[in-house]
């Protein structure tokens, strides 16, 4: 037997008036238009409830009323082309505001439209069009000599606060958008004084370009003084510069409403080990380590590896080898002539540096290193025994604060990494932490392009899996890398520069 069916009751007008009523506008100077092309027509139809119920205005077609145009997953480059085909449509009216989606959602969580802030944006100015430029530079950072001291100091700087802070945002595509055309800047051989010097090089967006502009134009740029003097930013900054943190955690805490160090000490509940020694000795490792500072601290851990495995060396790396004149911490490279013998060597170390008291806080990592899985993967510098400290460094008598009268501390603490290598891989692990991060991936982009390889610190594979040598590797970089710039002026090593191999001396 079926069951019966129920009626069903036709609704009174003025019953199916009331609920079909669109709520109230409550922000009637905002008027949003939800861009489909890259968003999809049934989201953007949900998006246009979600915003309607919270009482904004949503336009279905594109007017001279809309103020702002929100986008989804649009570089600012499609984003002003496709201001430019609507413009076409509406000429004279005046240009609404190109907004990524992420200021939509975070306005919908606050029920209100938020600031727009430089992050929100996707339009910029565009660059006026000139002649290319005449300069011939190499495309890949490591086929290009890159000085510590240039002469596009404050270009440079502009660029690279974009790219930090594109990375706070997890934006890896934009932060190496801008870090490339940073590192373009400080290869050019004269002060960049016109756009028309910059036409034509490699890596160099069309962003970049209209920042350069600005700063030409104007003496500073609006979207990177907005970064820098954002809550955000300096909170992002300030989280980031304590040991043990990185972008994710310090992203957690802002969105948690942390700001401060002080509010961070008082809920040690949620700090690692590692982040409440960061905590603990901040004000010193936020403190530039000097060149001075470095070498004693290879003193003290050389006597370590000497009396714990005679003929063991160590070789200061990171930017002290660049050639910096200061840094955040300081690296070092620990490796044996005989292979196999530096195996277990780094424990050993640790307990003779902590029987001198000098050891306030380490981690340690274990080798993972195996030839037979060598030979099937690429290995990142991970996979050596290291150990991240906190060290303490003993001070002279009588020294004093850099630029100050006021006497130091008899001992500061330093922020040191300790990495063992075997012999047979200390020339790749020596290019690995010698740096920069970003010559490393150019190494690796290069050594793929050209020779069908990729480099990493631990070692260099062809596609076969075959191991290729050291002159092979020297080669690949060589080619078109500049050898009579001297490793020491240089901001990317010179391969024609590395120290002899700890085998041959």
């Amino acid at each position: 037997m079926l069951p019966k069916r129920r009626r069903v009751r036709p609704e009174s007008p003025d019953r199916a008036g009331a609920s079909s009523a669109p709520p109230p506008v409550r922000f009637p100077g905002v008027a949003i238009y939800l861009a489909e092309p890259r968003m999809g027509r049934s989201r953007r139809a949900f998006l246009a409830r979600l915003a309607r119920s919270k009482g904004f205005r949503v336009l279905d077609t594109y007017s001279s009323e809309v103020t702002h145009v929100v986008m989804e997953q649009t570089s600012a480059e499609e984003a002003i082309c496709w201001q430019k085909n609507m413009d076409a449509l509406l000429p004279g009216r005046p240009q609404p505001v190109l907004l990524d989606i992420s200021w939509f959602t975070e306005s919908m969580a606050a029920g209100q439209p938020v600031p727009e802030e430089v992050r929100h944006h996707l339009e910029v100015p565009e660059p006026r069009k000139e002649p290319p430029s005449s300069v011939m530079m190499p495309t890949y950072a490591c086929q290009r000599p890159t000085p510590l001291t240039h002469h596009n100091t404050t270009l440079s700087e502009a660029l690279e606060t974009l790219a930090e802070a594109a990375g706070f945002e997890g934006n890896q595509g934009r932060l190496l958008s801008f870090s490339r055309a940073a590192s373009v800047l400080k290869s050019l051989p004269c002060p960049v004084t016109s756009l028309s010097q910059l036409q034509g090089l490699p890596l160099f967006g069309e962003h970049s370009s209209r920042v350069i502009q600005e700063l030409l134009e104007h003496g500073t740029c609006k979207e990177v003084e907005q970064v820098r003097s954002s809550e955000r930013h300096q909170t992002m900054k300030l989280f980031t510069q304590i040991f043990g943190v990185g972008v994710k955690t310090a992203n957690r805490w802002y969105q948690e409403g942390l700001r401060t160090l002080d509010e961070l000490r008082g809920q040690p509940q949620r700090l690692t080990q590692q982040q409440k020694a960061g905590l603990q000795y901040y004000e010193d490792l936020s403190t530039p380590v000097g060149r001075a500072d470095a070498e004693a601290l290879q003193q003290l851990v050389e006597a370590a590896v000497r009396q714990t495995l005679p003929g063991a060396t160590v070789t200061l790396t990171g930017g002290f080898r660049r050639g910096k004149s200061e840094g955040h911490d300081v690296d070092f490279l620990i490796t044996h002539p005989e292979e196999g013998q530096e195996a277990g060597l780094l424990p050993r170390v640790m307990s003779q540096l902590q029987r001198q008291g000098l050891v306030l806080y380490h981690q340690y990592h274990r080798s993972h290193l195996d030839s037979g899985r060598l030979l099937r993967q690429n290995y990142t510098m991970d996979a050596f025994e290291r150990s991240f400290c906190i060290l303490c460094l003993p001070q002279p008598p009588r020294a004093a604060l850099v630029g100050s009268l006021q006497p130091c501390p008899a001992r500061r603490a330093v922020r040191v990494d300790l990495v063992v290598t075997p012999n047979s891989q200390f020339p790749f692990a020596l290019l690995g932490w010698t740096g920069s991060q970003f010559l490393n991936g150019s190494c690796g982009v290069s050594a793929g392009k050209r020779r069908g390889c990729g480099s990493t610190a631990m070692d260099c594979l062809i596609p076969s899996g075959r191991h290729f040598s050291m002159q092979l590797l020297r080669k690949t970089f060589s080619d078109s890398w500049a050898s009579s710039t001297s490793l020491q002026s240089r901001e990317t090593p010179d391969p024609a520069c590395w120290p002899p191999h700890p085998r041959t001396k």
